[in-house]
C-alpha cells in the first residue's frame, strides 16, 4: 500500500469512528428527550387531576346555599323585610 492509500484508509477509519460517536450521541439525546417527555406527560396528568379537583371545589363553593350561608354567618347579612325594599326604576 502506498502513502496515498494509507492516508485514504486512515481517513476512512477516522470518518467511521466519528460517525459511530455521532450515532451514540444521537441515541443518547433521543433517550434523554424521551425521558423528559415522559416526565412532562406525568406532570401534565397530575395537573389535569388537580384542575378537576379545583373545578369541583369551585362549584361546591359557588352554590346558592353556600353563598347564602357565608353571607349570613361571616358577613352578618339578613334578608330585608318587604317594607325595607325600594324598587328603583330607570
Amino acid at each position: 500500500m502506498n502513502l496515498v492509500g494509507r492516508a485514504a484508509f486512515a481517513l476512512l477509519v477516522a470518518l467511521v469512528f466519528v460517525s459511530a460517536v455521532g450515532v451514540v450521541w444521537a441515541r443518547h439525546q433521543t433517550r434523554s428527550r424521551f425521558v423528559q417527555l415522559q416526565q412532562l406527560n406525568a406532570e401534565r396528568d397530575a395537573l389535569d387531576v388537580e384542575w378537576g379537583q379545583l373545578k369541583l371545589e369551585q362549584s361546591a363553593f359557588a352554590t346558592h346555599g353556600r353563598v347564602e350561608q357565608t353571607a349570613r354567618d361571616d358577613l352578618k347579612m339578613v334578608i330585608p323585610r318587604p317594607e325595607e325594599v325600594r324598587i328603583v326604576q330607570p
